[in-house]
């Protein structure tokens, strides 16, 4: 009896072993998942600042005038006058749409009305 319970024992011990094992091994797997992600993060981030001071560089004011002072003519720019400019009181917003109301079983009130008052 009691060399069943100590090969039961050694089996359970076996199989947790290897159930440890087999959970260590996926922990290291999404450890280096989640390091290669932080990584690829990192790297779209730096692009992303480099982007953006691009960006900046290409839309100083200076740089955007003389490119619309050159290509002033090709482009049939006007130059700005203050009554082109408007209020913002005066800008249309869009109004949502109306609900469309369908009226299903409609009842004929001038009936009853014309029975309640004649």
């Amino acid at each position: 009896m009691r060399s069943v319970i100590y090969v039961l024992t050694a089996l359970a011990v076996f199989g947790l072993a290897l159930w440890a094992y087999q959970e260590n091994y996926k922990t290291q797997q999404v450890l280096k998942e989640t390091q290669t992600l932080q990584r690829q993060i990192g790297a779209a981030q730096v692009r992303l600042s480099v982007l953006r001071a691009e960006w900046a560089y290409l839309n100083r004011p200076d740089r955007l005038r003389e490119l619309a002072d050159l290509n002033f003519d090709r482009l049939g720019l006007l130059p700005l006058r203050p009554d082109q400019f408007g209020k913002v009181d005066e800008v249309a917003y869009p109004r949502p749409p109306e609900p469309e109301i369908t009226i299903n079983n409609a009842i004929d009130v001038r009936a009853i009305l014309e029975e309640q008052f004649p």
